[in-house]
């Protein structure tokens, strides 16, 4: 009797999940799915943004991408840039967890302060490092005059330009990581701190032996987020550089803009963007690889 009962209800409660799962499943289909399919078609094609031009030319795309140097230079110059910023992002973001793990109310507001940062837009973000990195009132050649040395133009140097990026994007996004990894520490066992304290273990011992294997999935997940994040940078880069000096900043997301909508090349612009889409995806698989229950 009790199975009848489960079979006669199981129709409608999967037609009554469905329901609440239709607002979701239409909005992700038409904003998502369908521009997804629509870039791949597109890839194919030599696809002229205002033009009538539609023709199908198969991996033509893809093959001009190996021969295309500023593609080439922009893939490497994202690279660089995320090779920079998710390790800077993710030890600050560990060490500010680590200081701000405390109940009183001053590491509360501190908390506060330093999340505040990710609300800001790219826009006002850009805005605030381009007046402190200004080389001839901004706080950056404040600092350096009082140490006794020349301003530096950070931006129009092709070796700091790109650190300067790394700095302002850390500023604008340490908070978020921070939020994950003091939700990380949160989860571990006090008694396991007590226990290295009763065993006189050394405040880098306890970090090394408990914190961070405690911390492992917290800490591959902020680095595949980050990945995924700074290898579409693109605000701060085409509002505080424009790729410049002499192209070392530009990147792989401005390079697929300037392509679509400069030189109105949609198609070609559509297969870099699904390459960027297989960079994403590759990140994403070897996160749910290596946070495998048992790993």
């Amino acid at each position: 009797m009790p199975v009848r009962i489960r079979r006669s209800f199981r129709a409608p409660g999967s037609l009554a999940a469905f329901l609440f799962l239709a607002p979701f499943l239409a909005f992700y289909g038409a904003f998502l799915v369908v521009p997804l399919l629509l870039g791949a078609w597109m890839s194919l094609h030599r696809w002229e943004l205002l033009g009538d031009l539609r023709a199908y030319c198969g991996s033509g795309n893809y093959l001009r991408m190996l021969r295309d140097p500023l593609f080439r230079s922009s893939l490497v110059h994202s690279a660089q840039f995320t090779l920079m910023a998710v390790p800077t992002i993710t030890a600050v973001a560990l060490f500010l967890a680590l200081v701000m793990n405390r109940p009183h109310r001053l590491y509360a507001a501190l908390r506060s302060i330093f999340f505040a940062s990710g609300a800001l837009s790219v826009t006002a973000v850009t805005l605030i490092w381009l007046m402190v990195l200004n080389p001839s009132r901004g706080l950056f050649a404040r600092f350096m005059a009082a140490l006794g040395f020349a301003p530096v133009d950070l931006l129009a140097d092709p070796r700091l330009a790109m650190p300067a990026l790394v700095v302002t994007t850390l500023w604008w996004g340490i908070g978020f990581p921070m939020v994950l990894f003091l939700a990380g520490l949160q989860q571990i066992p006090r008694e396991l701190y007590e226990a290295a304290k009763l065993d006189h273990a050394s405040p880098w011992t306890t970090f090394r032996r408990i914190t961070l294997p405690s911390l492992r999935r917290t800490i591959l997940l902020v680095l595949v987020v980050e990945v995924i994040l700074q290898f579409q940078v693109f605000g701060q880069v085409l509002l505080m550089t424009r790729g410049g000096p002499a192209n070392r900043t530009r990147v792989l997301v401005q390079y697929i803009y300037e392509t679509s909508f400069r030189d109105w090349q949609v198609g070609y612009a559509a297969s870099m963007s699904m390459l960027l889409l297989l960079v994403m995806s590759v990140a994403s698989f070897v996160q749910l690889r290596l946070s495998r229950p048992g790993d």
